[in-house]
């Protein structure tokens, strides 16, 4: 007998995936988790981003952001107004942030304001600035706000409903 395999009285349970019967893809669809949207390293973006779901920086941002959860990864730069519920920086910010829960890990470099309902810094994180406790908690930007945006000038919609409104897009 294998560690891998199951006893011999249980073989005769196991159920081959050719007897089941395909799962309907809509429901499959449904049930997938969200993508986050991501901006790559090497990639600057001047102008506003809204997104309903997470966002993941690696490049750069000079601009607002506001998204339910967001990740500025190290290496990352954002300058500008940022607003999640949920926020982790790994690189650095430069500006005011707006978050119910903000982690500053060790490699964060952190500039400005927090206002925050927890914040957490991890040891050697830099932070210069100010904390004040947030006293109404960030919503995430809805599927209609984010809709609204739309319709202004210069955006770039993706398929995940978010949008990037660039006002001096790079070429």
């Amino acid at each position: 007998m294998s560690y891998f395999s199951p006893p011999k009285n249980e073989r005769d349970k196991v159920v081959s995936l050719t007897e089941t019967k395909p799962a309907d893809k809509t429901a499959a669809v449904k049930a997938a988790p969200e993508q986050a949207s991501t901006l790559a390293a090497g990639m600057l973006i001047t102008g506003n981003i809204i997104s309903a779901g997470s966002v993941q920086i690696f490049g750069r941002v000079v601009g607002d952001i506001h998204a339910a959860q967001l990740v500025i990864s190290e290496g990352a730069y954002v300058e500008g107004k940022a607003m999640a519920q949920d926020m982790v920086i790994s690189g650095a910010f430069k500006g005011t942030i707006h978050g119910n829960s903000v982690k500053l890990t060790n490699t964060a470099v952190v500039d400005g304001e927090i206002y925050k309902q927890s914040l957490m810094i991890d040891e050697n994180a830099q932070f210069e600035g100010m904390s004040r406790r947030l006293e109404k908690p960030v919503e995430a930007p809805s599927r209609a706000q984010v809709r609204s945006e739309t319709t202004k000038a210069a955006p770039v919609a993706s398929p995940a409903g978010n949008v990037v409104t660039m006002s001096n897009p790079v070429v």
